[in-house]
């Protein structure tokens, strides 16, 4: 049997449709009734509501070991795709707790209960650091500890360490590293921001590089690298790099809508996070922009995934065959 940690949120949600039209047997974590529910849409979306019905449903939290025991019983294979995503320096504290510490969690209860293998599902952000006049990070593009990175980034990176001490420990082991992932469900996440803030008509970009990829293929290269005898070995999952300007632009075609015409320069970017770090401080809301995302978003760096390619002879699809499909 399967367990998918995070079962509730983008990658889970899609991972589980792909497993069960192969005829999965799956255990799937939750936390709260009203996010199955947001599963459920993407199932009927992909017309298997049907198929649906076949999860296992297990209410636990990676940060409470108790509570992930029983979903451990009778697993052989475990989908941790369970992780928090926020770039407000305020979260530190919740990113540690859930990504790192929870994922060690994970790790332990695969050891304990003898899964034979583990997928973690990582992010580009724990991609190493290139050097001078260097532009292509790999998988082998070595993390440097003194540059700039935000907390999201850095309890990714806290977070693989923990998968390979459960390597070291015996646990046969996979991570992906995806870019930006789109998909459908989630408005309110992630890439779905991204979506909303273009629909609002903002005025500004940034001419940086973004990678990024959808959803399907994540989850179809997740489940094809657990099939395999791969173990040990960390894969890039970026469908093409594109420049933001011209994402956004391509989404406002397919929304209808304004592009924005504003260039925001790094100078703009400097201004706007300490702005917007102040404002935060007064209203007492949630940062939309740090230091660390102002300096990604004129990033020139270009992630590549030949690895994966060379691996599994798969080519990632294009952002024209998958984005008009899941924006509505």
């Amino acid at each position: 049997m399967i367990l998918v940690t995070g079962g509730t949120g983008l990658v889970g949600s899609h991972l589980l449709v792909q497993l069960l039209q192969d005829n999965e047997e799956v255990k799937a974590l939750y936390r709260t009734e009203k996010q199955i529910e947001k599963v459920r849409k993407v199932f009927i979306f992909k017309n298997h509501e049907a198929l649906f019905e076949k999860i296992n449903w297990v209410k636990a939290d990676i940060t409470d070991i108790p509570s992930l025991e029983p979903a451990f019983e009778n697993i052989t294979k475990v989908y941790h795709c369970a992780a928090l995503i926020s770039f407000d320096p305020n979260d530190e504290d919740e990113l540690r707790k859930v990504n790192i510490e929870g994922t060690a969690n994970i790790v332990n209860c695969c050891i304990d209960f003898k899964v034979k293998k583990l997928c973690y599902v990582s992010s580009i952000a724990a991609l190493g650091d290139t050097k001078e006049n260097e532009t292509i990070v790999t998988e082998e593009t070595e993390w440097n500890p003194e540059k700039l990175h935000g907390d999201y980034a850095i309890t990714k990176y806290g977070a693989e360490m923990e998968v390979w001490r459960g390597f070291q420990e015996g646990l046969e082991v996979v991570i992906v590293n995806p870019g930006v992932i789109f998909g459908y469900g989630f408005p309110d996440k992630g890439s779905g921001l991204l979506i909303k803030v273009v629909k609002k008509e903002s005025s500004f970009y940034t001419k940086g590089n973004i990678g990024i990829v959808s959803v399907e293929d994540v989850t179809f290269c997740m489940i094809q690298l657990m099939r395999s005898e791969i173990s040990g070995e960390r894969f890039t999952l970026v469908g093409e790099n594109v420049n933001i300007k011209d994402l956004l632009y391509y989404l406002a075609e397919i929304l209808k809508v304004n592009p924005p015409k504003i260039y925001a320069t790094k100078a703009i970017t400097s201004l706007g996070w300490r702005l917007d770090w102040l404002i935060s401080k007064i209203a007492f809301r949630k940062r939309k922009l740090t230091r660390a995302t102002a300096k990604a978003s004129h990033s020139k760096e270009l992630y590549e995934a030949q690895k994966l390619t060379n691996t599994l002879g798969f080519n990632f699809q294009k952002k024209e065959s998958y984005l008009s499909k899941i924006i509505c």
